[in-house]
């Protein structure tokens, strides 16, 4: 869990200090924010965690998107939310999680819901996807801090 929470960490501290505008600011040719990535890795959380592996429902506001109809909807409304919403979004998503981790009885804990194929997987296996996943925004938050401020490291 720890150098998950360094790498969740880290992904707040690339959006430290920033304004809503700064935050939601483009960097042609991609589409990505950090507004996107602060709003994409709470559903992360949110969903990994507390949906797929613990099989709770789905919280606001996920639960009422049409995915299949806008599959970056998180990425695409985050530039209309405050920065502090969207920051205050991913902490609590991310100790919900942690409180996920702690109510689990161990590593080798299988999921309530099944992956594509039909394999369940262990809360081991979440937790290194949440690194791989959380890791890789962080490095794309470094990117996109330097390009608005000149801001880069850790």
């Amino acid at each position: 869990m720890q150098y998950l929470d360094y790498q969740r960490e880290t992904v707040l501290l690339k959006t430290d200090g920033l304004t809503h505008a700064q935050l939601a600011q483009k960097h042609t040719p991609s589409e990505l924010t950090l507004a996107g990535l602060l709003h994409h890795l709470a559903l992360v959380e949110e969903d990994w965690m507390e949906a797929r592996f613990f099989g709770l429902e789905d919280r606001d506001p996920w639960a009422g998107v049409d995915w299949e109809a806008d599959p970056d909807w998180e990425f695409r409304t985050a530039a209309d939310l405050a920065p502090e919403q969207l920051r205050q979004r991913y902490r609590l998503a991310c100790e919900r999680s942690r409180q996920v981790v702690a109510d689990a009885t161990g590593l080798e804990q299988l999921s309530a819901q099944a992956l594509g194929d039909g394999q369940h997987f262990s809360l081991r296996w979440v937790l290194l996807h949440l690194i791989e996943e959380t890791a890789r925004h962080a490095g794309h938050a470094d990117m996109l801090r330097e390009a608005i401020d000149g801001q880069a490291g850790e």
